[in-house]
This record gives C-alpha cells, sequence and structure tokens, in this order.
C-alpha cells in the first residue's frame, strides 16, 4: 500500500545535469544515455539530461548534444535541457531537443559568476529564448536560481522574485522553477515563496529545485508540493551543487523524495532498483551516497515492505 502524497507532484530527476555538476568527471555518452532509459524505465517522469554551459567551466556536460542525439523523440520528451541564451536553445533544438529550462539567477552578482552577465541582461533575451523554443513546438521553463539566498548577496528579498516573475517578458514560459540553489531555505520560508508565486504571479506550472545543504531537502520539498508547487527537483544518492555558488552542496535525493512522496508509480522494487542505480553510479563517480532511503530499504526492519534483503532490484 503506497501513502501517496496529496496534493500529487511530479519528480523531475537532475543527476545528469546538476548532478554531475561538481563531480569532474565526464560520463560517456552511452552510459547517460543508458542512465536516462533506466530512469523512464522505472516510472521517472521527467528528467534533466545535461545543460548548453560551457565545457570548459562545466566539463560534465561536455557531451550533451550527444545525449540528445541518441535519445529517441519519445524519449526526448520526457527530458529537459539547462539553458541560459536564445542561441543555447537553438543548438539543443537542433539535436532534437523540445524541452528547455531557461535559468538565470535573481541576484546580479550570482549571475554574473554562473552566466557571465547581470540579471536584466538574461531576462531581456527571454523573449527570444521563448520564439526560438516556439518555432520548433517546444516547451520553455523560467529557471529562477538564488531564489531565497545568494552566496555573495545573502538573503534574497522574495519581491525580487515575484518581480520577475511578473515581468512581461517572461510571458510564454509554461513554468517557473523556484530554486534553493544554496540549500539554506527552511520550510517555512519555501511555503510563503511558493505560496506568494501561486497567488500573486501569472498562471503557470510551479516547479520547486532543492539542495540539502542543512538537512532540509525533503522537508522543503514537501512543503513546496503542499504550497502549489506540481513538479520537484531531485538528484540520484543526493549528488550534485552549483559549481559557482560556494557554500551549495547536494541536490535533495531522488530517493527520498520518492519515499517521502509514493507516488502511484512507485513500487518497493522500483526504489530498490533505483537506490542500486544511484549506488553504482556514485561508485563509479567516487562519490558519497547522501540518500537516507539508501540506508533505509537496508535497514534490518526485514518486515517492513520497503525493505529489501537483497541488494538487488529488480522492475
Amino acid at each position: 500500500m503506497n501513502y501517496t502524497l496529496e496534493p500529487h507532484a511530479q519528480l523531475r530527476d537532475v543527476t545528469l545535469r546538476d548532478g554531475l555538476q561538481l563531480t569532474g568527471k565526464l560520463l560517456s555518452t552511452e552510459k547517460k544515455v543508458q542512465l536516462v532509459r533506466e530512469l523512464i524505465r522505472a516510472g521517472v517522469p521527467a528528467i534533466e539530461i545535461g545543460s548548453m554551459a560551457r565545457p570548459d567551466l562545466v566539463p560534465p556536460m561536455a557531451n550533451t548534444l550527444e545525449v540528445v542525439s541518441a535519445l529517441s523523440a519519445d524519449e526526448l520528451e520526457k527530458c529537459w535541457i539547462w539553458v541560459a541564451t536564445p542561441g543555447h536553445v537553438a543548438l539543443a533544438a537542433d539535436a532534437g531537443a523540445r524541452n528547455f529550462q531557461y535559468c538565470f539567477s535573481v541576484t546580479d552578482s550570482h549571475n554574473q559568476a554562473n552566466i557571465g552577465r547581470t540579471t536584466e541582461a538574461s531576462l531581456a533575451k527571454l523573449p527570444e529564448a521563448v520564439e526560438a523554443a516556439r518555432e520548433v513546438g517546444g516547451r520553455i521553463q523560467l529557471c529562477l536560481a538564488t531564489s531565497f539566498t545568494c552566496p555573495f548577496e545573502g538573503i534574497v528579498d522574495p519581491n525580487r522574485v515575484l518581480a520577475i516573475a511578473n515581468d512581461p517578458r517572461t510571458e510564454g514560459t509554461e513554468a517557473i522553477v523556484i530554486c534553493d540553489t544554496l540549500g539554506q531555505a527552511a520550510p517555512a520560508q519555501v511555503t510563503d515563496l511558493i505560496t506568494r508565486v501561486r497567488e500573486e504571479t501569472p498562471p503557470r506550472q510551479i516547479v520547486f529545485h532543492g539542495h540539502d545543504t542543512w538537512g532540509l531537502g525533503v522537508s522543503n520539498t514537501l512543503a513546496a508540493i503542499v504550497a502549489g508547487a506540481t513538479m520537484v527537483d531531485g538528484a540520484l544518492g543526493g549528488l550534485g551543487g552549483c559549481p559557482f555558488a560556494p557554500g551549495a552542496s547536494g541536490n535533495t535525493s531522488s530517493e527520498d523524495i520518492l519515499f517521502a512522496t509514493q507516488p502511484a508509480w512507485l513500487t518497493p522494487e522500483k526504489l530498490s532498483h533505483l537506490v542500486n542505480l544511484a549506488e553504482g553510479l556514485l561508485v563509479e563517480l567516487g562519490e558519497p551516497n547522501r540518500s537516507k532511503t539508501a540506508q533505509g530499504v537496508r535497514s534490518n526492519a526485514k518486515v517492513f515492505p520497503w525493505v529489501f534483503e537483497s541488494d538487488e532490484g529488480e522492475i
């Protein structure tokens, strides 16, 4: 029996983008494609498969376009690409991508460090990116990094987020991604901002992107869902972080989000499979596993249906 959280939100797994950014190791195109297909086969409804960031600055993203080209149109329907310019949208679209996440920071200092321009400059180019996505029949989200805190400016005034969300140049974006880039937000803070975005900005899907720096990743994700987010981001094993945000740690674990929300498609066998998938990846990358679910499924509570004696989970 699943205790599915209501209201419901979809998980988007961001292992292959935000998860890999700090690893310094480039996974082969073949391994990335295999991971995408394993996630889809398990039932994960949405996946962020890479970024158009410069490979000299973020080496693990160097083969993103090769990954896009290797996937089928049906697979790409579930996949998202991080972009920061209209040119990024055009390049990714040429490779076959149709779902784009146009990202910039609420604070100028982080946007300069992350993207190399002011927040206003990124916002000014958004209409061109929206048009480029529309020309190929694609979808585009507005992604706002440092929505809660900034590594250079500290706590961010929520009104700055709302001002961007209400800017007419954001018209045409189908969703807004509210990012706790540093993982420094508390649940009440998340509830407040997500509620205000839902009530005070144009109607569109709300996505929450959280990190687990202070151990509140799952709590913040649940707070976002209850407040109105219908998609939430996570990474296998809590992998990841932003290379241009001092103090950022791993993403909220996808496995932990899934156990907390228990969507209808999730079974104990599928969760076990995802835990094993994460463990294999993390061993290859030489990264620690931050997932509490990875510990839970191997606990001594053998009568609990989510616990497995075997190290192998089958779908």
